[in-house]
């Protein structure tokens, strides 16, 4: 493929790939600055800033990888679950591992159900843990609500969480998190070991919403929040869930508003991250 239009060494074939990568343009639902559907291609091309290896993780085993490309684009958020769902659904059930761009965060629960018997880890500064936002219960603001109700409230967590509602606290069925300023006093390793003890499926799905990242580090987002997380924290979260990883997204990056691309660089970075996690942990 032409350079940037695909993950850079994303070369492989989906029949021999251990990792398929998607994109997924959507922001329908954004509620604040939209641009997010912008953000695959800009991943993309800012993946071919870096290393095929990181040498902090040592030789790794010859990675396959496949791109899939962007999945069609739909105007209701129903029909793009539908469609997310079975772009998605054929690596899930051939075990391989997913990465998806998005895209808004609302992207993440249509893949989560694809899975089985897995645990939802979420970096965000929001709790996404509506049960409908603007009169939709597929909003991005409903992510974890979404995810919960297929995992159960037992198998979902939010790290780096500064930004909540009332009515998102004042109910029964809170959807457990650790503040980023619980992180800042405490530290990121015993924030995500909190995370890793209180979910109950073993298998980890790692949804990561930049905007958990303090906007110094990622400003290119639509709902900027003060006082995140940094990016060598969500680095080690990444690392501490090791070989439980089974998937992971990254979503809300807005390129219209990531002067200089330093979002965009962060995310693929950051996917990257991911991948040799658990090429170490699972390919010889």
């Amino acid at each position: 493929m032409p350079f940037g239009t695909s993950f850079a060494d994303a070369d492989s074939a989906f029949n021999d790939s251990d990792i398929v990568i998607y994109g997924i343009p959507y922001d329908r639902t954004a509620t604040f600055r939209a641009g997010s559907r912008e953000a695959p291609n800009a991943v993309r091309r800012a993946s071919y800033n870096f290393e095929v290896d990181h040498f902090e993780h040592g030789p790794l085993p010859e990675i396959m990888m496949h791109d899939f490309g962007d999945v069609d684009d739909h105007l209701l958020p129903e029909d793009m679950f539908n469609e997310i769902a079975f772009s998605v659904a054929p690596a899930v059930k051939d075990n391989k591992f997913t990465v998806a761009i998005g895209g808004e965060h609302s992207v993440t629960s249509p893949i989560v159900d694809l899975y089985g018997d897995v645990s939802v880890i979420s970096i965000d500064a929001h709790l996404d843990s509506r049960d409908e936002f603007m009169g939709s219960p597929y909003s991005h603001a409903c992510t974890m609500r979404r995810c919960s109700e297929h995992v159960g409230l037992d198998n979902v967590f939010v790290l780096g969480t500064r930004s909540i509602s009332r009515e998102e606290l004042e109910r029964d069925d809170v959807v457990p998190y650790v503040s980023s300023y619980e992180i800042m006093e405490s530290g990121i390793e015993r924030a995500v070991r909190k995370a890793l003890d209180s979910v109950v499926n073993d298998r980890v799905y790692l949804t990561i919403d930049i905007d958990g990242i303090d906007p110094a580090f990622a400003p290119g987002t639509g709902t900027q929040e003060p006082f995140g997380l940094t990016p060598m924290d969500v680095k080690k979260v990444i690392n501490t869930i090791g070989d439980r990883l089974v998937g992971m997204d990254v979503v809300e990056i807005s390129p219209p508003y990531d002067h200089g691309g330093i979002t965009s660089v962060l995310g693929a970075r950051l996917i990257k991250e991911g991948i040799a996690v658990y090429s170490k942990h699972n390919l010889r």
